[in-house]
């Protein structure tokens, strides 16, 4: 009989720990190699308080993980809150001791996060607790006591979420917008129609004559993330995309790399869109000799090279 998978191991752990969340990522060597740089936990409740975890590349030694624990609840807005706390945070192993450490936390308007700026070494992480590109994350939350009223619901167990982090290639995830009679467009915005990759649907936003600081000489183009169109929880996504204007003659295409969590905020969309200001300059556009604007046609695009998904175990 072999060893058992990380998630069956993790799924046992929930029943004695009432009180953690677990975050199984999946696609570790995305983030060991710099393809991105932080993978985040859903949102989830301890003690009537919301939190996050954050696993990320470590700023002080770039061989190693950070690992913090940061409380997001609305609650915990303006000045003059705290919350004072005790926590684990670790990684399970497919068998054995759990890597751990216990630490007191004390979060307020000047400090949000707490945890370890060198977590564990990539080297140490490969040797111990990589398993088929997928290790497990988890942080344990106790005697929670924050200076404001709320509302303690009792958890019969641990929760626990897969986040996995999807690398497509630009046959499967390009999205090119065509655009003809370009300058009979009215209005400020422009969307094209949505496209789905990954979790959630998405389309282009673009504003011919520029927005905010590129307002009158740029052109300014986004990403919007739109709805989901899986059942899993709607928290942030984690996308890796180029955005690009395409040059018709020379092939010398405008383009910028992005890397945005896309937040699920129906009531300010605008959380959900990414961009540029000043993506192209209007003098550029409007140049016959570049290309990008040819017989009143433009082609916008974007490649997206990443995305997060995420599901409950």
């Amino acid at each position: 009989m072999g060893l058992p998978s990380l998630e069956d191991t993790i799924k046992e752990k929930l029943k004695d720990r009432k009180n953690a969340h677990y975050m199984l990522v999946d696609g570790m060597s995305k983030l060991l190699t710099e393809k991105v740089n932080n993978c985040q936990s859903v949102d989830f409740q301890v003690s009537g308080i919301k939190w996050r975890l954050v696993i990320r590349l470590s700023r002080g030694r770039k061989d190693h993980l950070s690992f913090v624990l940061e409380i997001t609840d609305e609650k915990c807005t303006g000045s003059n809150w705290e919350v004072k706390f005790n926590f684990k945070i670790g990684i399970v192993p497919q068998t054995g001791p759990d890597y751990c450490f216990v630490l007191v936390g004390h979060q307020n308007e000047k400090q949000r996060i707490q945890g370890l700026a060198n977590f564990i070494s990539h080297t140490d992480l490969k040797e111990r607790f990589l398993v088929n590109d997928k290790a497990g994350f988890y942080a344990e939350i106790s005697d929670v006591q924050p200076n404001f009223p709320v509302t303690r619901i009792p958890r019969s167990m641990g929760t626990a979420e897969r986040f996995k982090l999807i690398e497509f290639s630009p046959r499967n995830s390009r999205f090119t917008w065509k655009i003809t009679q370009f300058s009979s467009f009215d209005g400020e915005e422009h969307s094209s129609y949505e496209f789905t990759v990954g979790p959630r649907r998405w389309r282009l936003v673009m504003y011919p004559k520029g927005f905010g600081d590129g307002k009158g000489n740029s052109l300014s183009l986004y990403l919007f993330a739109s709805d989901y169109v899986t059942n899993g929880p709607k928290g942030g996504t984690l996308a890796i995309y180029k955005l690009r204007v395409l040059d018709q003659l020379h092939r010398n295409h405008c383009e910028t790399d992005c890397r945005y969590w896309f937040p699920y905020n129906p009531v300010d969309p605008m959380d959900s869109l990414w961009g540029r200001h000043k993506f192209l300059p209007l003098e550029e556009l409007h140049n016959a000799s570049k290309g990008f604007l040819v017989n009143d046609q433009i082609y916008i695009g974007v490649d997206i090279s990443i995305v997060s998904t995420t599901e409950y175990l």
